[in-house]
């Protein structure tokens, strides 16, 4: 059976609508819950994925949380295995700085349905070709990141261009929030935290405000979320091999970290 290695790093942030879909096509999950076991340290090796989720440390916070560095080193035995990766929102941001990318704290804070704008390489991306030009998609960040020079740039939005990156055939970054369903964002606005955070946005978003959008949009986007995530699962059938990373590939040593 194929298994999937899946890093969570809060208790609201979950795999969402990846979850049955990854079941459905007969992956077997291994979650890595960094909140709750922080000092673990996995190895991809007996895995044909890897899947990086949400939270609200930064990657330049790793002296505080130890296991972002553990990641970042996981990550780059992904990219060596040539396997599957995700990353999404702090995922993206992992993913990022791994492969050579600046990420730092953004001059806003996106919160709530955004407009996702394809670039003309993500409109023919294989993963996401079959969005509009621009989408409405669910945004709960501080954070932004530089595309990798190695990668290839997808989708941007008004406040952050760097919203989603393709690295070779099997690796993507996604900034935005395509995995969450209704309730996992209703979760998310009962969260004391991330009220706050809307809080300081100086009333560009409201609690209330994204409630009512959510009705609007979360249809659309549960759409687009299974054809994108079937279409990932759908990379798991590439052949493997080894990779070796050059000179060029962007990925920094250890010693940076």
């Amino acid at each position: 059976m194929r298994k999937v290695l899946v890093f969570q790093h809060v208790a609201h942030k979950i795999l969402g609508t990846l979850n049955p879909t990854l079941k459905e096509r007969g992956l077997n999950i291994r979650y890595v819950n960094y909140e709750r076991t922080p000092d673990e340290h996995p190895s991809v090796q007996k895995y044909n994925g890897l899947i990086i989720l949400g939270g609200h440390m930064g990657v330049y916070e790793a002296e505080t949380y130890k296991h972002i560095k553990v990641e970042m080193q996981v990550i780059e035995e992904a990219l060596k295995k040539n396997i599957p990766v995700l990353g999404i929102c702090l995922g993206a941001q992992l993913l990022a700085h791994v492969l050579g990318a600046d990420v730092r704290k953004n001059n806003e804070k996106e919160v709530g349905w955004c407009d996702i704008n394809l670039t003309d390489d993500g409109k023919k991306d294989p993963l996401l070709s079959h969005f509009a030009p621009v989408e409405k998609i669910f945004q709960l960040h501080g954070d932004t990141f530089d595309i990798p020079k190695s990668a290839v740039h997808l989708a941007t939005s008004d406040l952050c261009s760097g919203q989603a990156f393709r690295y070779g055939e099997k690796v993507y970054g996604l900034q935005f929030h395509l995995e969450a369903d209704q309730a996992m964002i209703l979760r998310w606005l009962d969260n004391p935290r991330n009220q706050q955070e809307i809080f300081n946005t100086h009333d560009k978003f409201s609690v209330e405000q994204i409630r009512n959008e959510t009705e609007k949009y979360i249809d659309h986007s549960m759409k687009l979320s299974g054809q994108t995530f079937d279409k990932f699962i759908d990379l798991f059938a590439l052949k493997e091999r080894a990779m070796k990373l050059g000179s060029d590939h962007g990925i920094p040593t250890k010693k940076s970290w």
